[in-house]
């Protein structure tokens, strides 16, 4: 695992750290050392800590004029136990929410399960986007019917076109669109 780094072709166009809006600006990397983990395994370290033990993240884009943002995920979802959801909500969604984010696209190809408990959070979440909508982008069938099991698809949306999106060749506006797209079309 220490080799998937979060998506960087971006890099020339956001980058989090350098963004004082977002709930991580100013953060420093260390390039030198592995000082993330999950379980026994080292994480690359571009990755961010947001408070899980199991799940890590990058904010690979943010357009605060158009109100999205694109956040790449890594690991175990773990709701039961680590209460993942809770610290992504407090620590990272509601900094961004705050700054007028209401489209979030979660890239979950390197998501390795989902255990759920209630969806507490996740209502909440959904009703701080208002307008704007929560999409799933990229996430095994496995995870999505553990999402699907919890009832928590209520809130995110997946399927069709969300879960085979090829999504790094794209511009970051072009992945907007097209996610926007599928969401509309589920809408009318």
């Amino acid at each position: 695992m220490h080799e998937i780094e979060p998506f960087y072709r971006w890099r020339d166009e956001y980058i989090a750290s350098e963004d004082e809006r977002s709930p991580f600006f100013n953060i420093e990397y260390n390039e030198f050392e592995f000082d993330k983990q999950i379980y026994n395994f080292l994480l690359h370290p571009q990755w961010d800590n947001f408070g899980s033990n199991t799940l890590y993240l990058k904010i690979l884009f943010v357009d605060y004029d158009k109100g999205y943002a694109i956040i790449e995920f890594i690991g175990e979802w773990n709701d039961a136990i680590n209460n993942d959801i809770m610290y992504l909500k407090r620590e990272v969604l509601e900094v961004m929410t705050a700054e007028g984010i209401n489209k979030f696209i979660l890239i979950g190809e390197n998501v390795l399960n989902f255990h759920s408990s209630d969806d507490l959070y996740y209502e909440e979440w959904f009703e701080d986007v208002e307008d704007g909508w929560i999409a799933g982008v990229n996430f095994s069938p496995h995870v999505i019917q553990e999402f699907r099991q919890g009832n928590i698809d209520y809130y995110i949306n997946f399927g069709g076109q969300l879960d085979d999106l090829p999504w790094r060749k794209s511009k970051p506006i072009q992945l907007f669109k097209a996610v926007e797209e599928q969401i509309n079309k589920r809408l009318h």
